[in-house]
């Protein structure tokens, strides 16, 4: 019973969740960008999510919201 679920949910990944993956693993002779599309999408997210974090912090810094005591941290 618990090496059917096992194979049900290998199968599951492989033939079902894959499959967007297998897309893109044939297309990748035809168009390299195409083909990396998940990997730019990634990127994108961690500049965005990188410069808005950079944001924030500048206006907690502007706002004298941060704080820079030397106690804050143990390890500083």
């Amino acid at each position: 019973m618990i090496k059917d679920f096992f194979y049900s949910l290998a199968w599951l990944f492989e033939e079902i969740l894959f499959l967007p993956f297998d897309l893109l693993r044939t297309i990748q002779y035809d168009s390299w960008y195409i083909a990396n599309i998940v990997t730019w999408t990634f990127i994108l997210i961690g500049i965005i999510g990188a410069a808005y974090w950079i944001k924030k912090l500048k206006e907690f810094d502007d706002n004298g919201e941060e704080d820079k005591d030397v106690t804050s941290h143990s390890f500083l």
